[in-house]
Parts: C-alpha cells; structure tokens; sequence
C-alpha cells in the first residue's frame, strides 16, 4: 500500500516514531524503533537524502543531533498511519475485542521472550 513512497526497510517505523516523538535523538529512535545505532545512521541518512527528515543540534548541545520531519516527512508520517490504520482494521476485522486484546497480550510476551533471550 506504500510502495509507491519507495521508503525502505525501517523508514516507516521511523517516521511514524517521529511523528509522535518529533526532534528525538538517534539513540531513543534507535531503542523505540529497534533498530541498531550503526543500522539507524545508515537509514536516516538516506531519509535525509529524500527530504524526509532534518538532523539538528539544539540548545547548545554539541554531542547530540536531534531528528525532525521536514514537511514531506510530515506528510508520509500521515500517510502512513492512516494505511496502518486500515492494515490494522482489515487484519482485525472479526475479532472482539476481549480477542484483540487476548491477541496483542499474547503477541507482547511472544516479543519480550524473544528479547529477553537475545
């Protein structure tokens, strides 16, 4: 559904972090994201490449760079929780929602066990 955005692996999960979390640090995008830090600079240089995102230092701080959408970041961040969104309905369309919420508990300790072991 957003192939036509030609974002790569992680660049949606990032812009859709960055819309809530806008002006982060690449280690909190990093750890929100799941994403390794050397893996994390790699993306975000290309998404500053494509206009998507801006890195800035702020306040003073010369040891951190803060990530912010540009305009059209803005805009795919919006287009791309809104297909979440309608993924996320047609995936769960069916379901009550005492099974949703079954669903998602049983899917967050699947995620925590996988991480826990690593």
């Amino acid at each position: 559904m957003i192939k036509d955005t030609e974002l790569s692996l992680g660049q949606p999960k990032i812009l859709d972090y960055l819309r809530e979390h806008n002006g982060s640090i690449q280690k909190d995008i990093s750890a929100a994201c799941h994403i390794e830090q050397a893996s994390l600079t790699s993306v975000l240089n290309g998404m500053e490449k494509k206009g998507l995102i801006v890195r800035k230092k702020r306040d003073g701080d010369r040891r951190s760079l803060y990530v912010f959408l540009t305009e059209k970041g803005s805009e795919f961040a919006e287009r791309i929780e809104a297909e979440f969104d309608n993924i996320e309905k047609s995936a769960m369309e069916g379901f009550s929602d005492k099974e949703k919420e079954t669903l998602i508990t049983l899917l967050s300790r699947m995620y925590g066990n996988i991480h826990n072991n690593e």
